[in-house]
């Protein structure tokens, strides 16, 4: 089984396979990154980490057997307890339980180590699976907005406290 680990500088290479092998997978629900972001991901990880170090984000990957990165799943903009969730899980680790599992291991994380209180995630309305894996983790949906892409559907979450 894959395992959550919080990301740290080793992980720049895998993470960098990870993005590349899944761009256009990616593509599909979410912006593309652009070149520029793959020519510059050394300065990119580099910013994330200290954004973790300094507590506004934390930044999860899935770590297969080998090393290889299947997914990644941060809480960004940490701000009064709350937080934003985002994840992503590499194509060839897709419809296995992998995402579902893992954003229930960052739920926790969040309320028993970072001490955070809600977390709000949004997806496309055509993105089923996104919906599916936040209903099974406890989000409910809050409201329709728009993105640069086109509406999205907003969901949050309480998280347990104690």
């Amino acid at each position: 089984m894959p395992e959550l680990q919080l990301l740290r500088h080793d992980h720049g290479p895998a993470l960098l396979a990870f993005e590349r092998e899944n761009r256009a997978y990616f593509a599909m629900s979410l912006p593309d990154r652009g070149d520029d972001w793959f020519a510059d991901f050394d300065q990119w990880h580099h910013r994330q980490l200290a954004e973790q170090a300094a507590g506004r984000h934390y930044f999860h990957v899935l770590v297969g057997s080998g090393g290889d990165i299947l997914g990644r799943i941060d809480l960004l903009d940490v701000t009064d307890g709350r937080a934003g969730l985002d994840f992503r899980i590499a194509e060839r680790a897709a419809n296995r339980g992998l995402a579902t599992s893992a954003v229930r291991q960052v739920c926790a994380l969040a309320a028993a180590t970072y001490r955070l209180t809600a977390l709000r995630a949004a997806t496309t309305p055509d993105n089923a699976a996104s919906r599916a894996v936040l209903a099974r983790t406890g989000f409910v949906p809050a409201a329709e907005a728009a993105l640069d892409r086109g509406p999205c559907l907003r969901f949050t979450r309480t998280l347990p406290t104690g």
